[in-house]
C-alpha cells in the first residue's frame, strides 16, 4: 500500500519561542507527535551520524539536506546516507547560473552519483539555488526529465509574486513541477511573504491554494507510483526571519502548533487525494 511519509524539520525548533531544546528533546517531540521522521542539515559525518543514532532509536526516518556547488560536493553526503541508512537526500543546488548548458552537467553529475546509492536523491525547488526561478525550472525540466524534485511551492509563489487567482500560465508552470514532485516541503507562502501563519483568517485563501496544489500532486504521485511506495511531506516553517515577529521580536503563532496543523491537514490531502 502507497504510503504518506509525515516529517518535521528540525530547522522549526531553531529559536522556538519557550526556549532551547536539546536534539533529544527534538526527537522526542517529533516522535509523540505522530510523524514518522525528520529532516536535518547532512552537512558533516559526525552531526550526521548523530542524528541518524537518534532517529533511528526512536524508530524515525530521516531526510538529508545537502548544499553542494559542484558535482564532486554531493558525494560525501551520498557516502554518510548509505552509511547511516539515510531515508533520502534533498539537494539544494548552491548554485546561481542562468546557463542552461552549466546547470544541466551538474544535474546531470549528480544523477550519476545518485545511482550509486540505495536511497533516493531529490532536487529542491527553492529561492537562491539553480532553481530559484520557475521557468528556469521549467527548462531543466525539458532538457532533464528524469529529475525528481523536492517540491516546495513557497519559493515560487513568493520569488515571483504570484497572486490570487492563479493565472493560467503560472497554474501550467506549478502543474509541470508537480508532475516530477518525489516529496514536498509543507509551508504557506503569499505573493509577499515566504511563511504565513497558517491560522490566521486572512491567509485562508492561500491555505485553500496550497492545500489545492499539495492534493493534486499527491494524487500524480499516487498515479505513476508502485503500491509500495513512500511519499514525504515535511512541515518546515523556519524560525525568524522566516517567522514574521512583533515588535519583541517574537513569533505572531506558535510555530509548533502550525507544525502539528500543516500535519493533520497533508493527511486530510492524502486521504481525499486517492479518490
Amino acid at each position: 500500500m502507497q504510503k504518506l511519509l509525515l516529517l518535521q524539520s528540525l530547522w522549526t525548533f531553531e529559536a522556538l519561542d519557550g526556549g532551547p531544546l536539546g536534539l533529544e528533546r527534538q526527537f522526542d517531540m517529533i516522535r509523540a507527535a505522530g510523524f514518522d521522521g525528520a529532516g536535518t542539515l547532512w552537512l558533516g559525518r559526525d552531526a550526521a551520524r548523530h542524528s541518524a543514532l537518534l532517529a533511528k532509536d526512536r524508530g524515525l526516518v530521516l531526510e538529508g539536506l545537502a548544499l553542494p556547488r559542484s558535482v564532486d560536493d554531493l558525494q560525501p553526503a551520498l557516502e554518510w546516507g548509505a552509511e547511516f541508512g539515510l531515508h533520502h537526500l534533498n539537494v539544494q543546488p548552491n548554485v546561481r547560473t542562468g546557463d542552461i548548458g552549466e546547470a544541466v552537467r551538474l544535474l546531470e553529475g549528480w544523477q550519476r552519483l545518485s545511482l550509486q546509492v540505495g536511497f533516493p536523491v531529490h532536487i529542491e525547488t527553492h529561492r537562491g539555488r539553480l532553481t530559484n526561478d520557475l521557468f528556469f525550472t521549467l527548462e531543466l525540466l525539458r532538457h532533464c526529465p528524469w529529475l525528481k524534485l523536492t517540491a516546495d511551492l513557497s519559493h515560487y509563489v513568493v520569488g515571483g509574486e504570484i497572486g490570487l487567482p492563479i493565472d493560467t500560465v503560472h497554474q501550467q508552470a506549478i502543474d509541470r513541477v508537480l508532475d516530477h514532485a518525489a516529496a514536498f516541503h509543507g509551508r504557506i507562502a503569499t505573493s509577499e511573504q515566504v511563511q504565513a501563519e497558517i491560522g490566521f483568517p486572512q491567509y485562508r485563501p492561500w491555505v485553500e491554494q496550497f492545500s489545492a496544489w499539495w492534493r493534486t500532486g499527491f494524487a500524480k504521485w499516487r498515479g505513476k507510483s508502485t503500491d509500495d511506495a513512500e511519499l514525504s511531506f515535511m512541515a518546515e516553517l523556519g524560525p525568524r526571519p522566516y517567522a514574521t515577529t512583533d515588535a519583541e521580536n517574537r513569533d505572531l503563532s506558535d510555530r509548533w502548533q502550525d507544525s502539528l496543523a500543516l500535519r493533520d491537514l497533508a493527511r486530510r490531502l492524502w486521504v481525499e487525494s486517492a479518490g
